[in-house]
């Protein structure tokens, strides 16, 4: 049963805990007992410490008790991605070598959102090393779609995409290197915004030049996921890639409570590309539903073309920088734990051992390149709607889908290069709910935006969201 509480956004939900009229208390043993209720047929939540949440729910009562000035998401409660560093709870990122690892520190992307006063209480499920778009590891199992349970829910963020689709909690964290939060939004029929690099900063102890690989949100509404980012965003002196923006320009009109909003696109700039201009295979039944939403764009005023960012060397970009980031990440752990780890990792980390200063030399000119492509496409649009996954939420009993309508895949990447064409650009792309098939599954779009407008991206989405009102329909579990 759902209560009163299921399916309030966070900033209601912040918004109630910060004026009293609902206890810290009450939000936390509400956000367990959904738990209790609807994990064990999706299997998202697979680290819980209800004891120490409830005693920070305790705590953070009496801190509004005694008049303290309370931070923006004050008592709420809040599951992680199991690949977040998490102080004093397991952090394994979906491997048995990393069963038993309690980090002594948080990541950044943790350390804001508890400084903005989330309670954390456990962490959400992920491929091993986040590895891969559907959530399944030898530790925990699978993850399934709270839509459908023989379906996936997507990854490397499913568990947190299942966790907001079923109710458990309107948003979330987590990270998007080829897809994982864009991926898990068109799949659970929530948001999932990838940022441009810098604004959540990489720091040490992972590689601070890093770009490829992005933390940001995910939640049932455009507008909790700008909340997320104006508390977590921000430059640090440690990451030499940082934007100097603070997250208040997240902070925008619009979203906040008893706004009234009418959604206005007149003059916007959009290029539609449903199949990125026949550079990608998708389903019929998804393309169906993309295709729908063409006409939503031109009836809130937008300007449209079927215009797409020249995309010839994002490829090459992709598969070189993901395979130096694995050989970077995990390389030392690959050779000394070869036969513990998943043979997916293996040949990705063992593939970026082994390039060559000829490849690395020919992926720095293709992104050079290709990072003119996208500055001239954004010199005459101010947005890309493409599809967001190129297939269904498909049988959670198998790894990966290897065709479409009978037409073979050449790669493992095949299926989710609606997403990785967009990583390799380093522009901000956000996944919205479109629409559910007739058999109910869901279906979102992929809306990008030049690096660095990130705030623009977010008001273009929100438009969307509010005309169409899919994000509103919620599964029943």
């Amino acid at each position: 049963m759902t209560s009163e509480l299921t399916w309030l956004s966070t900033r209601e939900l912040a918004h109630l805990i910060g004026t009293g009229e609902l206890s810290a208390v009450d939000a936390a043993d509400d956000h367990l007992e959904r738990i209790a209720e609807v994990n064990p047929t999706i299997n998202a939540v697979v680290t819980l410490d209800a004891e120490a949440a409830l005693a920070r729910a305790v705590e953070a009562d009496r801190a509004y008790a005694a008049g303290e000035r309370l931070p923006l998401l004050h008592g709420v409660p809040m599951t992680h991605k199991d690949t977040h560093s998490t102080e004093g709870m397991r952090t394994t990122f979906g491997s048995p070598v990393f069963a038993d690892n309690v980090p002594d520190a948080d990541s950044l992307v943790i350390a804001r959102l508890r400084a903005a006063g989330v309670n954390t209480t456990g962490k959400t499920n992920v491929p091993e090393f986040a590895a891969g778009s559907h959530t399944f590891n030898p530790l925990f199992g699978t993850t399934v779609n709270p839509y459908d349970p023989s379906r996936s829910a997507a990854g490397s963020s499913g568990g947190v995409g299942a966790v907001i689709a079923a109710g458990i909690q309107a948003s979330g964290d987590g990270s998007d290197m080829g897809g994982s939060l864009r991926i898990p939004g068109s799949f659970n029929n929530v948001v999932g915004l990838r940022p441009t690099n810098g604004r959540l900063p990489h720091v040490p102890p992972q590689d601070p030049w890093s770009w490829l690989s992005q933390s940001g949100f995910m939640a049932r509404t455009v507008g909790d996921v700008a909340l997320l980012m104006q508390a977590a965003c921000g430059p640090d002196p440690r990451g030499p890639g940082s934007i100097d923006e603070p997250g208040t320009v997240f902070d925008l009109p619009e979203f906040r409570l008893g706004a009234r909003y009418e959604p206005d696109l007149d003059g916007l700039r959009v290029g539609f590309a449903p199949d990125f201009a026949g550079r990608v295979r998708v389903e019929s039944a998804v393309l169906d539903i993309v295709r729908a939403a063409g006409p939503v764009f031109e009836e809130l005023g937008a300007q449209m073309s079927e215009a797409c960012i020249r995309l010839d060397d994002a490829d090459e970009v992709f598969d070189t920088q993901r395979a130096y980031d694995f050989a970077l990440n995990w390389g030392e752990l690959v050779r000394s734990r070869r036969a513990d780890i998943k043979e997916a990792v293996v040949w990705n980390t063992e593939r970026g051992l082994a390039l060559t200063a000829d490849e690395i030399i020919s992926k720095d000119r293709a992104r050079a390149r290709l990072r003119e492509d996208v500055a001239e496409y954004f010199t005459e649009h101010d947005v890309l709607v493409t599809t967001m996954a190129q297939v269904l939420p498909f049988d959670a009993g198998i790894e990966y889908p290897t065709e479409i309508e009978g037409v073979p895949f050449e790669t493992y990447l095949d299926w989710m290069r609606s997403a990785t064409l967009i990583s390799a650009t380093g522009c901000p792309a956000i996944s919205v709910p479109a629409g559910l098939t007739a058999s109910g599954l869901p279906v979102g779009i992929q809306i990008v935006a030049a690096p660095g407008r990130d705030v623009d991206l977010l008001r273009v989405a929100h438009a969307f969201e509010t005309a169409t009102g899919h994000h509103l329909r919620h599964p029943e579990i």
